[in-house]
C-alpha cells in the first residue's frame, strides 16, 4: 500500500520543512522542492536507492536512507 502524505508524521526530522507558499506547504527536503513523501513512495514501488538518488541528484544517498528510515519509524498507524 502506497504512503498517503497524511501517515508520516515528519515533525523532528531536521532533513524537512514546510514553508507556507512552497509546494503549496507540503513537507518537503529541506532546501529543495522534493517532496518528502514522494521519496517513500518511490521507495515502497520497489525503486533502489541508487534510482531514487539518480532521478534526484542533488540528494545524497546518506540523506534518501536517512529520510526513509526516518519516515519508516513515524509512520501513523490508521484504524483498520
Amino acid at each position: 500500500m502506497l504512503s498517503d502524505a497524511g501517515e508520516i508524521d515528519w515533525t523532528g526530522c531536521e532533513l524537512v520543512e514546510r514553508v507556507s507558499g512552497k509546494v503549496s506547504g507540503r513537507v518537503v527536503v529541506r532546501g529543495t522542492r522534493i517532496l518528502a513523501d514522494t521519496l517513500v513512495q518511490d521507495a515502497e514501488l520497489g525503486s533502489s536507492l541508487e534510482e531514487i538518488q539518480e532521478n534526484y541528484p542533488d540528494l545524497s544517498l546518506a540523506t534518501i536512507r536517512r529520510l526513509l528510515s526516518f519516515a519508516g519509524s513515524r509512520r501513523k498507524h490508521l484504524a483498520s
